[in-house]
């Protein structure tokens, strides 16, 4: 399960097809360890429909829950720019 939310911290928002595909690890895997991190509320997810190249696909969206800082390291910095204050 950790290499899901290291997946999700290093490349940010992410479908579980994506996941499954970056990680190796089957999509039924997948799925089911992503259920389980958001009942833990370590990820938030939603139902989303892309279309590419025509082609409906439907998955769960993800992204890690915590503090910029466990973004990696370009998108934290500009986070950081962009705040006021």
């Amino acid at each position: 399960m950790q290499e899901i939310v290291d997946c999700l911290k290093n490349l940010g928002q992410q479908l579980d097809s994506e996941i499954a595909a970056a990680t190796g690890i089957p999509l039924a895997e997948v799925r089911r360890c992503l259920l389980e991190l958001s009942k833990k509320g370590g990820i938030m997810t939603c139902h989303a429909i892309r279309f590419i190249d025509g082609q409906k696909i439907e998955g769960m969206l993800c992204r890690a829950i915590g503090p910029a800082s466990s973004l990696n390291p370009v998108r934290a910095s500009k986070l950081k720019n962009n705040r006021h204050g």
